[in-house]
């Protein structure tokens, strides 16, 4: 990637030309401005069990209201298809660049995939299993997975009309075709038809299901031709057959390379390029795959199997037994989606889905495109004017002061200020990598531990933590196990970490860590120092690339005696109650969040301004609701930044009309979670691991920090406020649950909150970088797009 100079935020906003309409931004620009509104005393109603609560209201005789009715509660799952529609609209809006949005389009099915394993084979569970249980919002499982069903037919019908009459026709203008096999000249067919016989037919493995063969197993989220035959000769009944579209061929073959291997022909144009897909390919040879038979229908199809894959582990010998079990079972787990072509016959469709076992209202019928996640791969095309202006994350200012060859530098600049570093727009590799490599060399460091809960596959931070334990460090990992869709990385990784003698945790027993920290103690000359990372975003330098989040690197005391406490507990059996300041989960998190915003309502009951912004990736606790809706009761101001899932209803007259929630959907994933408290000036800034739902409170081990550093305060509002004041990718939330993207108006100039960050990151660095730095700077690798915008753990 290069530096090329961003576009600037005051370019002419283009007129919006989706269905959302027209918004004005009249959202409040300061985080200081509280409401100092006056209001009458309401009955402190914050017990888990209350059943009403007294509105802040001048009306005497208004009735209470019962804050666990299900009218003030959004459904969890219809929440995060929300988001996805949000996701979905990136490769709509015709603002973005092509290629922008033809990655949305493959992002979305990611998404949604990963939605259907995860929270729909959840859903089933509960409904095989029997479970009536009603939701906050009101609703049985069946109910929800009836509307999820509903709801994703029109979403899908969407992103596929949107592909066939926006995107397609504008990648046939941009001189990128993706053509159908029987539209190509002879000599194209022929090639491809060599290349096929050569190249692919060799991978190919033809099940036939018949009184001689039992139904072949079908692979998760692999595409499949549904080939019904019939023998030429006898003319018996039609045979079904499955075959597997090979995943280890490129899915769109570009016609000028088959054409120029066999057919010794330089191709075409440059400018332009033309695609076939692969399925195409096979489904015009498989005369060559069933020869002496009439191929009557050929047809795709794509099946999704549940992940919600669990054992009991309080019986088992070890959390490696368990996820190894788990890997297996969830590979033959039940189907939960079956999506069909629009002409696939209805014998082969009744077939399938007679032997898969779903019902007719899990089968999609998609007229068109099958599965478009590898549409990232058209991101590779060297086409920067389709594409968004390429961003290298940059040096932080702070640490391209220390002399790389001196780790005693690096420690130095940490000790004199805490330091806060922001991702994407600052390198991790130069930063939090750097602070872990320069412990693992630094001859003073005694000791490094780290908890990993997704990191790359070719982690650098994991290297460097084998590193520390070869130069005699006491090194101590705690890696978690059950981190959903990451479990063989990190069974390699803990595998790979024991060969080397380092002291490895699997995970707890009935808690998942989900915390993002490390801490190094060091020698010197005044003693054992400690110096703690606290972050909301993994070790995992490739996300770093695409999702935005916080850490904090900090010399303080009291944050690393907490963390001493914290991995006691993680090698050890006991998790302590106290902690000087963290914020830990299961033990003060929740309570430490209550009495923060209850603090607020108390200075708004005493007529003080009382603020609260909180921005995170999912607001699903309905106790954590409640909260939130009693403060608004008592006149504090309260936004929400919440880029996914939200439970609570803004707007409601009497119960949340203080509150306003948006959520920020980029090039970038929002992934960090920040929480100011206004607390009469005496503001309150923390950073950390956890969302508030109930998993992240109750069920999970997470740490969230205080920021105490006066500068880095104003940085976290200076992010907040830029988030607040956007009027390109900010969406607002109605009490509906719909949300209504904010345009800005025709003078007006566009306020992008991931292009202004990136220029203050840009901004930041000296023009100068110190000779010692620039001798080892080297370019971020490439970014994996298909880290792009997921998030397997909210």
């Amino acid at each position: 990637m290069t530096d090329d100079e961003m576009p600037t935020d005051e370019e002419t906003a283009s007129t919006p030309t989706d269905s959302n309409a027209e918004a004005t931004d009249s959202s409040r620009t300061a985080l200081t401005d509280g409401t100092g509104v006056e209001r009458e005393e309401q009955n402190d109603s914050t017990d888990d069990d209350a059943e009403t609560v007294e509105a802040d209201t001048v009306d005497d005789d208004a009735e209470p209201v019962d804050l666990h009715a299900p009218e003030f509660y959004l459904n969890r799952e219809l929440s995060e298809l929300a988001f996805q529609r949000r996701v979905l609209h990136e490769a709509i809006d015709d603002r973005n660049p092509l290629l922008e949005r033809v990655k949305f389009l493959a992002i979305f099915t990611q998404n949604m995939d990963e939605f259907f394993m995860k929270r729909v084979g959840g859903l089933k569970q509960q409904m095989d299993a029997g479970v009536t249980e009603l939701t906050p919002d009101g609703r049985t499982p069946e109910q929800q997975w009836d509307e999820i069903l509903s709801t994703a037919h029109d979403m899908f019908e969407t992103q596929n009309q949107c592909y066939h009459e926006d995107v397609k026709p504008a990648l046939d203008e941009a001189g990128i075709h993706i053509v159908d096999h029987e539209k190509l000249d002879g000599d194209e067919q022929t090639a491809l038809r060599d290349y096929f016989e050569s190249s692919v037919l060799p991978t190919l493995t033809p099940l036939t299901f018949d009184p001689a063969h039992p139904f072949p197993f079908i692979s998760n989220l692999s595409l499949s031709l549904a080939v019904v035959t019939r023998d030429e000769e006898t003319d018996d009944d039609l045979k079904f057959s499955r075959v597997k579209i090979p995943q280890n061929r490129p899915r769109f073959v570009k016609i000028d390379d088959v054409v120029q291997r066999y057919l010794d022909d330089a191709g075409t144009d440059d400018n332009e390029t033309t695609y076939v897909p692969l399925e195409q390919v096979v489904e015009a040879n498989l005369d060559l795959l069933f020869p002496n038979v009439d191929v009557v229908d050929t047809s795709l199809f794509r099946v999704t199997r549940n992940a919600e894959v669990r054992r009991n582990e309080e019986i088992a010998e070890g959390l490696i037994e368990v996820i190894e079990d788990v890997l297996r079972q969830r590979r033959f787990a039940t189907v939960v989606r079956l999506e069909v072509a629009s002409d696939m016959p209805d014998e082969a469709r009744q077939l399938l889905v007679d032997q898969l076992g779903v019902d007719e209202r899990e089968v999609f019928e998609l007229d068109g495109h099958l599965d478009f996640r590898d549409f990232f791969d058209l991101m590779t095309l060297d086409r920067p004017e389709l594409k968004l202006d390429s961003w290298t994350p940059q040096v932080h200012p702070r640490f391209a002061r220390a002399d790389r060859e001196n780790p005693e530098d690096l420690f130095a600049e940490i000790k004199r200020d805490d330091v806060l570093v922001h991702h994407p727009y600052q390198s991790f590799d130069e930063t939090v990598h750097r602070f872990l490599d320069a412990a693992a060399n630094d001859p003073d460091v005694l000791a490094i531990k780290a908890s990993i809960y997704r990191t790359a596959a070719d982690s650098k931070v994991i290297e460097s933590l084998i590193d520390a334990a070869k130069n005699g460090k006491q090194v101590a990992v705690m890696v978690e196990l059950k981190a959903r869709f990451d479990e063989e990385n990190n069974l390699r990784w803990v595998k790979r970490l024991e060969e080397e003698g380092i002291h490895v945790a699997y995970g707890t027993i009935g808690l998942k860590t989900h915390s993002k920290t490390a801490l190094v103690v060091r020698e010197e000359d005044d003693g054992v120092q400690l110096y703690s990372h606290i972050a909301t975003g993994n070790y995992h330098s490739e996300t770093a690339k695409t999702y935005v989040d916080l850490g904090l690197i900090t010399s303080d005391r009291d944050i690393g005696q907490d963390l001493v406490k914290l991995f006691n507990f993680f090698t050890g059996h006991s998790l302590h109650e106290q902690y000087r300041k963290l914020l830990v989960a299961p033990e003060n998190l929740r309570e430490d969040f209550v009495r923060l915003i209850q603090r607020e309502v108390e200075h708004a009951r005493e007529g003080r301004d009382a603020r609260i912004v909180a921005k995170m990736n999912s607001l699903e606790d309905p106790r954590m609701v409640r909260e939130l809706y009693e403060a608004s009761m008592a006149g504090v101001d309260i936004d929400l930044i919440v880029r996914g899932i939200c439970r609570l209803r803004p707007g409601i007259e009497g119960v949340s009309e203080n509150i306003d929630v948006y959520s920020i959907v980029g090039r970038f994933l929002e992934h960090s979670r920040i929480f100011y408290f206004h607390n009469q000036g005496d503001s309150e800034y923390y950073i950390g691991s956890a969302d508030w739902m109930t998993r992240n409170l109750d069920r999970r081990v997470e740490a969230v920090a205080p920021v105490e550093d006066s500068d880095i305060r104003e940085e976290l509002e200076t992010v907040l406020d830029i988030m607040l004041t956007d009027n390109c990718k900010r969406w607002q939330m109605d009490a509906d649950g719909n949300y209504e993207q904010l345009r800005p108006d025709d003078d007006e100039p566009v306020r992008n909150t991931h292009r202004r960050l990136m220029h203050r990151a840009k901004d930041s660095v000296p023009e100068e970088e110190p000779t010692r730095m620039s001798r080892d700077r080297r370019r971020e690798s490439g970014v994996d797009l298909r880290d792009t915008f997921t998030d397997g753990q909210p």
